[in-house]
């Protein structure tokens, strides 16, 4: 049962979370606006349409982003409030063990982060669709840096560990393409070798259709030649698996993001680690709430000159570290041989002994 101590401490932080989130979200939403003002006046969208297009999903978007380090500034701002006003003297005078007193943060930090996690499983990639749609069709379109605009048009897959199929020029609302080729390797030689003019999803068949067909046989020095009008096969895709999207991991939810990484092992895909970094890092993130906000109470706990002030400035240097710490794990892991699950997680491992070493040293 929450005690008075209890329920006080969770009133300021959950209440100064809410309004520290509040307040840094419409700030992200006005420097937004500004920097997409001329997308948006091009898009030619009303106002409400922009909220629905765009801002219903940017706001989970950037509050996704920010939430743990806005647990940390709430938790840091307020506790050192409390500490200047000699409330924590107070209270550890009283007889309430530095252990107690740090109870009420851990139930506020365990309830944040139950709803982050919960948020970044369902309601966050949700919001990225939106977002990730309009930025898409309204924002990238228009970027200076999409460069050749036929980058997108050849498509290589690999379809089992031993076939890869190629094409060009895919069309997603007829589902069709040109110049497909399919081969498929023994060890390192190439055995079977087929192009086709064209390929085309029968939607009554579930395959997919070749037209003008030329099929190689491959067995050492001897090759065999066939050719087709047309012919059915089975690729092991879906037209909808073609659309080249550079944001579909933000935008699967978890259940997806897991069944496409599973397909994609299944074919024997490679380049996974991006996937499966994100997917470890939706159960990762809302942990480091838990730790971050330990961390901000055992700091701002103590009454030092300079108040809430030094406590900010070192709060927001351990959270620049964490930051940067977090985009070398995850760069070692999408670029290098770091597992995911590692890369996800090491922030997370080495705070937590930041947190112990810093909860032993504390005077109590």
């Amino acid at each position: 049962m929450l005690k008075l101590l209890d329920r006080y401490i969770l009133k300021k932080f959950l209440g100064t979370f809410v309004f520290t989130m509040l307040v840094i979200t419409v700030i992200a939403v006005v420097i937004d606006t500004s920097e997409k003002a001329d997308d948006f006046v091009r898009s030619g969208l009303t106002a409400r349409q922009l909220i629905t297009a765009y801002y219903i999903g940017f706001i989970p978007f950037i509050m996704s982003m920010i939430y743990p380090l806005m647990v940390f500034i709430a938790v840091i701002y307020f506790t050192s409030k409390l500490a200047g006003r000699s409330e924590i003297i107070a209270i550890l005078a009283g007889g309430v063990r530095f252990n107690r007193m740090l109870r009420p943060y851990l139930i506020g930090a365990v309830f944040l982060a139950v709803i982050f996690w919960l948020a970044s499983q369902y309601w966050v990639p949700k919001a990225n669709e939106i977002r990730t749609d309009f930025q898409t069709v309204y924002v990238d379109r228009n970027s200076s840096y999409n460069g050749d605009p036929y980058r997108n048009n050849n498509y290589y897959l690999r379809v089992d560990p031993n076939t890869f199929v190629g094409f060009k020029y895919y069309d997603t609302a007829n589902k069709v393409a040109t110049n497909f080729f399919l081969q498929r390797l023994k060890g390192n030689k190439v055995v079977y070798n087929l192009r086709a003019e064209t390929v085309r999803w029968d939607a009554v068949k579930k395959d997919w259709k070749l037209t003008s067909i030329v099929e190689r046989n491959i067995n050492g020095i001897k090759e065999t030649l066939d050719r087709k009008d047309t012919m059915h096969i089975n690729l092991n895709v879906q037209p909808q698996e073609l659309r080249r999207d550079d944001y579909l991991k933000d935008k699967l939810t978890t259940p997806e993001l897991k069944h496409f990484i599973k397909m994609e092992e299944v074919r024997g895909s490679e380049g996974l680690n991006t996937f499966k970094v994100e997917l470890f890092h939706r159960d990762a993130t809302p942990f480091s709430v838990i730790i971050m906000a330990l961390i901000g109470a055992i700091i701002a706990s103590r009454k030092i000159r300079g108040g809430s002030g030094v406590h900010l400035a070192v709060g927001i240097v351990l959270a620049a570290i964490f930051v940067v710490m977090d985009k070398f794990a995850v760069t070692f892991s999408t670029k290098g041989s770091m597992p995911p699950l590692l890369a996800a997680w090491l922030p997370n491992i080495i705070f937590s002994g930041v947190a112990g070493i810093l909860y032993v040293k504390t005077p109590k």
